[in-house]
């Protein structure tokens, strides 16, 4: 459910335009396309705006997203964190409130990492933005969540801040091993 309607089976044009955005974990941008161009499209989707606003506006993000200097380049041309960028900055071109991140980090090393987090954090704080990500990379999760919901096998084991899941005897069987759960018993 989102704004009290369920979003279960709505068309993902639907989706965005009631206002979720999403990005891929595999980046899927229009590759013959410029990378300003991918955001036009997705600007042109997701907003009410006018033709020059939503130039405007992608303009904006190109810039808060690091790629203004891409621009008129083929995004099929991208480097992995380029494209995951150009992901996080057509999701914004549709004005979401919220945003869906699907494994943002995966193939990346620390330092791009970092830096998707920090801007990860700018998108919450910001633009007050609500982020639901989908992430295995533990560090980023612990790192950048307020509220954490823990998945093992498609069933919720644990809920909670960081701290109290981090300590869940049940997060710490599923994912650190039988060794470093708690025991009833001592």
């Amino acid at each position: 459910r989102f704004l009290g309607r369920d979003v279960t089976r709505m068309p993902p044009m639907a989706r965005c335009l009631s206002g979720m955005g999403r990005t891929f974990q595999i980046p899927q941008p229009f590759e013959k396309l410029t990378v300003f161009e991918n955001l036009l499209v997705a600007g042109a989707f997701g907003s009410e705006r006018g033709e020059a606003d939503v130039a405007d506006r992608c303009a904006e993000i190109l810039v808060d997203t690091g790629l203004i200097d891409k621009a008129n380049m083929l995004a099929g041309s991208l480097s992995l964190l380029e494209r995951k960028r150009l992901e996080l900055a057509r999701a914004l071109a549709t004005e979401p409130k919220l945003l869906l991140l699907d494994e943002m980090v995966s193939g990346m090393n620390q330092e791009e990492t970092e830096d998707i987090a920090r801007f990860v954090l700018d998108i919450r704080d910001e633009l007050g933005i609500t982020v639901v990500m989908i992430e295995h990379e533990m560090r980023i999760v612990m790192d950048i969540s307020d509220r954490i919901h823990v998945l093992n096998f498609g069933r919720k084991i644990a809920e909670g801040d960081p701290a109290a899941v981090l300590a869940d005897p049940h997060v710490k069987r599923a994912y650190l091993g039988e060794q470093h759960a708690v025991t009833r018993h001592g």
